[in-house]
């Protein structure tokens, strides 16, 4: 006998659904104009909110700043100025210095091509380079009080610091999803962005790709099926479509998440566990952080509050906010307070009646207050902790950046934060241990796990080998990194940043010859990474290869001008081959893209001083010392300028200060032997000399120095002895003076 099966009948619709869902091509991402057409209401609406906002090009329709207002801006602590240019609908940033002969200098204009950031707190001003990448500029626009000109956060500082580039994690949060290069996806890459570049977070950030959703509208199939619509996911999956974006510990380096190894950028699809993609960690709860406000700590600090916990997961975001349509005014008021008395409703009106609280209905006002965020100090956000009372004191009182955090990093155990069960095994114990030590916050107590748990568990990804060696070397372990390294190019050999890494490594393990191998064949592979070229370009020259090395770093600003220590090493290996006037401009091109680049600002003060422009030198030399206090070199330098300008007093401060950093300095202990013996005490100098001796044999001036204190106390015969180590110097200046002073002693 046979037994039929039964058979399910589908709805004809539903079923052609189905067919058509297995023969259409793969989901794809869509122009998100193309939404408005059926959904134009939620659109429009849309467009007005922050995400709606969040990235743009800045024309006419987007100007919401007065460039009349505090502009030319003066940034008094890193005596710099900036300014915000209009002209023929172009906007343009501007940044310069005044010199000590009263003309610009580390003159710097760059187009503004993108703003990131609503307006409704802060506008970022971003320039895009002709290879993709986006620079954030430093001069931003804040709302408060009308409307300031200040620098982005982290830039309020007594120098100007390197330019900061839009990374990947940032494009995330700020703007729909963008292309990128090839080879340029993988954890670690140069973060670049290919083609015209969305603006604004647009309906897909939150309904997943809609190409599959466009045809079977088109085709006039039920579209409701091939979309996520949020509303109808798990609560844990609907906040997370959220938490993608607004979920953050901690702005500081920690880090405050990991995107897993395997996953690209900007691979996230609502409605798959957040986990899938990225895992969150925290600082330890008992640290002295806990408590801190930051600009992007809405889920963070929302989820600490005792509303969301006895919810029992009812309470997510979209309880209170309707993502497509903001209120803004006394309509959010009214609205967010309604939410508040849908479940305290009986409790107010009870505690009213006992006078335990006032007839005042504004929830939100009191319980959840505007502050000013700790890391953003010219941002003021609501802050999502629902709180019995609000904190004590100003919560809008101006806030000093030098007073945050970034003067003080955090240093201790890193925790999973969510998935808060996180396994410890496994590959959870993996991304545990690199947690401590991707950004050195626990990096002597995760060092010893991460190296445990690989060699446990041998994961087939790279990643883990890369986070190992770059531990190792913060360590001061080049050798360890090295073997880590070799590792990761066995399981990802054509990966331009794995190279880039073991080069690195290599070089500082003392073997250049096997760097340079590594990195001609990665710049084979990727002859157009600027990163490999200069990589390459510091190991030819430590290996002594100075024509190759000249070759590497003019090849790497070729594919990245704006590269500032490309110019500064390349200075350098030009002065040495004698060419100094290109040396020259190479460090004023260094000096232009980061005037504060210490090693750069010392180069171009020694030229200055040896060209005796000494008032110009001890300018840069000041300045770099400032950045750069324990360069031995660099204060020996300037005490050198300082003399010839007849200030002995702050050349000594210099030269003590050099002696501290590095008390085996033989430049140094010779030039406080000089400075000694102008004060007249040649039995102190003598000592300086013969120190400055003891440490470089070689050193013809301290040799000099020493027997012109000896032939003057009348000791010809160890005078003598250090005129000819003096004389055979190879400095001709050097050595006419002994040379003579041998004639005069009858040599």
């Amino acid at each position: 006998m046979f037994f039929r099966r039964s058979i399910r009948i589908l709805p004809f619709t539903a079923a052609l659904l189905l067919l058509w869902a297995q023969t259409s091509p793969p989901n794809t991402y869509v122009d998100s104009k193309v939404c408005a057409l059926c959904h134009a209401q939620i659109a429009r609406t849309f467009a007005l909110t922050g995400m709606g906002r969040s990235f743009y090009r800045l024309d006419a329709a987007h100007v919401v700043e007065d460039f009349s207002r505090g502009n030319p801006f003066y940034h008094q602590m890193s005596d710099t100025w900036y300014r915000m240019d209009r002209k023929d609908g172009t906007v343009s940033q501007r940044r310069w210095r005044i010199g000590p002969d009263g003309r610009e200098i580390a003159v710097e204009e760059s187009s503004v091509d993108y703003v990131m950031g609503s307006g409704n707190h802060v506008r970022t001003y971003l320039h895009r380079t002709s290879r993709g990448a986006l620079i954030e500029l430093p001069l931003a626009w804040y709302a408060e009080n009308g409307g300031v000109w200040a620098m982005e956060p982290g830039l309020d500082r007594d120098s100007v610091l390197p330019p900061r580039t839009i990374a990947y994690d940032c494009m995330f949060c700020h703007n729909a999803y963008p292309r990128i290069p090839a080879n340029h996806d993988e954890s670690g890459a140069e973060p670049l962005y290919a083609g015209d570049l969305p603006e604004g977070i647009d309906c897909q950030r939150c309904h997943g790709p809609g190409g599959n959703h466009v045809r079977a509208a088109q085709q006039g199939l039920p579209a409701a099926a091939a979309i996520v619509n949020p509303a109808r996911l798990s609560a844990d999956r609907e906040m997370e479509v959220c938490l993608q974006c607004h979920l953050e510990t901690t702005t500081q380096p920690l880090p405050h998440s990991i995107v897993k190894y395997g996953r690209a950028p900007f691979s996230y699809r609502p409605g798959e566990p957040l986990a899938n993609f990225e895992i969150f960690f925290d600082r330890a709860p008992a640290s002295e952080y806990a408590g801190g406000f930051e600009i992007a700590h809405s889920a963070y600090r929302s989820r600490q509050s005792l509303c969301f916990l006895r919810s029992g997961g009812k309470l997510i975001c979209t309880t209170c906010h309707n993502p497509h349509d903001i209120p803004r005014g006394e309509s959010a008021s009214q609205h967010y307070n309604s939410v508040c008395r849908q479940c305290h409703a009986e409790t107010l009106r009870a505690s009213v009646a006992a006078g335990r609280h006032t007839a005042n209905t504004g929830c939100i006002a009191c319980h959840m207050p505007k502050r000013r965020t700790q890391d953003v100090i010219h941002a003021v956000m609501t802050d999502h902790l629902i709180q019995r009372r609000p904190p004590a004191g100003d919560l809008l009182a101006p806030l000093s950046e030098q007073a945050t955090v970034y003067e003080k990093p955090y240093r201790g155990e890193v925790v999973p934060y969510y998935p808060a069960d996180l396994p410890s095994t496994g590959e959870g114990a993996l991304y545990r241990a690199v947690a401590q030590v991707s950004q050195g916050s626990n990096l002597a107590a995760g060092l010893p796990r991460l190296a445990a748990e690989i060699a446990s568990q041998k994961p087939a990804e790279a990643e883990f080998y890369v986070e190992l060696g770059q531990a190792w070397l913060s360590a001061g372990k080049p050798a360890n990194a090295v073997t880590q390294f070799a590792e990761a190019v066995r399981r990802k050999p054509g990966s331009p940043v794995v190279a880039l890494n073991l080069a690195d490594a290599l070089t500082q393990a003392g073997q250049p010859e096997r760097a340079i191998a590594v990195l001609r064949t990665a710049t084979r592979t990727a002859p157009a990474d600027a990163l490999l070229w200069y990589q390459l370009g510091i190991t030819e020259s430590s290996a002594g290869h100075d024509a190759a090395a000249i070759a590497a770093f003019e090849k790497s600003i070729a594919l990245e001008p704006d590269m500032a220590e490309s110019h500064n090493l390349l200075g350098a290996a030009l002065a040495g081959a004698g060419d100094l006037n290109r040396a020259a401009a190479e460090w004023q091109a260094a000096l232009r893209v980061q005037p504060d680049l210490p090693e750069a600002l010392g180069n171009y003060g020694h030229l200055l001083a040896a060209q005796g422009d000494f008032a110009q030198a001890v300018f840069y030399f000041a300045r770099s010392v400032n950045r750069k206090p324990g360069d031995a070199d660099i204060h020996t330098n300037y005490a050198v300028a300082l003399a010839s300008l007849n200030r002995f007093a702050d050349a000594q401060k210099q030269i003590e200060a050099a002696l501290k950093a590095d008390p085996k300095s033989p430049e140094a202990h010779s030039f406080q032997g000089i400075l000694l013996d102008r004060q007249g005490l040649q039995k102190e100098a003598l000592s300086q000399f013969l120190e400055a001796i003891s440490l470089q044999p070689d050193l013809g001036l301290a040799h000099l120095n020493a027997a012109k204190i000896l032939a003057a106390q009348g000791d010809s015969a160890a005078a003598v002895q250090h005129l000819q180590r003096a004389a055979a110097s190879g400095d001709p200046s050097i050595e006419r003076q002994a040379t003579a002073l041998l004639r005069q002693l009858g040599r």
